[in-house]
């Protein structure tokens, strides 16, 4: 049985490796997009994954299906289309070292998964259906996370959020705002940035995390993530903030916030809890794991590939907070 499936874009991230005298970088291939990032360490920790979505009909495609696969996520869901080409979208930096995106997306295949084409029965079978902004910003694929959102509401299928702003792929702010907060209207268990935050509410983090549960009733347990600062959570018993992991030798970003989530859904679901259940110690210890999880992921390319295994986040654990898993 699937225990988490999710629907939204698939696609290559190419991330500068190094740059030229005159500025143009050399990049490197890595496969990606949010909702895959979050299902890889879910299934690279043991929990059955399935993947709804579209990619072209083309070698990226094809080598995409191939690495969701390789690390066991089910491809009962996925859709090739033969008209569209796979998204591409490029992570360069700028002069303060900061991530810019670029994106060949217009159109991308993912933006054209019509609801007709969605895998219900991943999503009845599923405890939660995990979706992200970006399949927002276009027809079909709005339409079609609005079909799948409704049918995992009909089956009880619990609801994880991630609003994933990327504004270059906006008509507007305007819109972007919109869509962003219908997905917020929508979910139980919400992981979101302090960019985010700031963007939809003109709030800090800590402030942020308590308006959002003021703001939205639906939601049962929210996460805001702070980069290499930390993390909030908060749900209806309890509030906290954990430091991130310390880490020395950064390497890539690039999904670490999606490894938080999946990290982070992984150590709700061993707790066998209601999201609105959990104490401040159980949140603390999830947190604590996601946060290991996306530090170190930091230290290697790619967002999918980057996924520590279970050893390795549990063994950096037990040295900083002399915990077991």
């Amino acid at each position: 049985m699937t225990e988490v499936c999710a629907l939204g874009e698939l696609l290559i991230d190419f991330t500068t490796v190094k740059k030229d005298e005159t500025g143009y970088p050399t990049m490197e291939a890595h496969p990606g997009g949010a909702p895959a990032n979050f299902l890889a360490a879910l299934s690279r920790f043991g929990a059955e994954t399935g993947f709804i979505g579209k990619v072209g009909d083309d070698t990226f495609g094809r080598l995409l299906k191939g690495t969701l696969e390789d690390a066991g996520i089910s491809t009962r869901g996925l859709i090739f289309d033969p008209h569209h080409f796979t998204t591409l979208a490029f992570v360069t930096l700028d002069e303060n070292g900061n991530r810019e995106f670029s994106f060949s997306r217009k159109p991308g295949a993912d933006t054209f998964l019509s609801f007709p084409e969605v895998n219900y029965d991943l999503i009845n079978e599923a405890k939660f259906l995990h979706f992200g902004s970006l399949s927002l910003t276009d027809e079909p694929a709005r339409s079609a996370v609005a079909m799948a959102v409704s049918e995992a509401k009909r089956h009880n299928t619990l609801l994880s959020y991630d609003p994933n702003l990327r504004l270059p792929l906006w008509e507007n702010k305007e819109e972007a705002k919109e869509q962003l907060i219908w997905g917020l209207k929508q979910a139980d268990v919400v992981k979101i940035s302090g960019e985010e935050v700031d963007f939809l509410f003109a709030l800090n983090p800590e402030d942020g995390a308590k308006h959002i549960m003021q703001e939205f009733k639906n939601i049962k347990l929210c996460y805001v993530t702070c980069g290499e600062k930390g993390a909030y959570f908060i749900n209806r018993n309890a509030f906290g903030f954990v430091p991130a992991l310390k880490v020395l030798n950064v390497c890539d970003t690039t999904g670490a916030g999606d490894i938080f989530g999946g990290s982070a859904m992984f150590a709700f679901l061993k707790t066998e809890k209601a999201p609105e259940e959990l104490s401040e110690a159980e949140l603390t210890k999830i947190v604590r794991f996601a946060s290991t999880s996306a530090g170190l992921s930091t230290e290697r390319a790619g967002g999918i590939s980057s996924v520590p295994s279970f050893e390795e986040v549990t063994a950096r654990m037990k040295e900083e907070y002399n915990e077991d898993f």
